[in-house]
């Protein structure tokens, strides 16, 4: 049996999509309800925005109205 030519070649592992750009951020894997994600897309869409920025601004100002530590 031969191993080598186009049918040996392995595929890429992982699910297609974008990468996110280099840098310092990090991802956070989380759960919501449907109708809210649908919400957030949509309005980040109306807004030309994306959103995981939206959540990123979302997150910020709770941590800010919570008092986090952070000043």
């Amino acid at each position: 049996m031969r191993t080598t030519g186009p049918m040996a070649e392995k595929k890429k592992a992982g699910r297609p999509g974008r990468k996110p750009p280099p840098g310092v951020k990090k991802q956070l894997l989380t759960s919501m309800d449907p109708e809210i994600i649908r919400r957030i897309k949509s309005a980040a869409a109306l807004r030309e925005t994306t959103a995981s920025l939206v959540m990123e601004q979302a997150a910020a100002e709770w941590l800010e109205r919570h008092h986090d530590g952070k000043k």
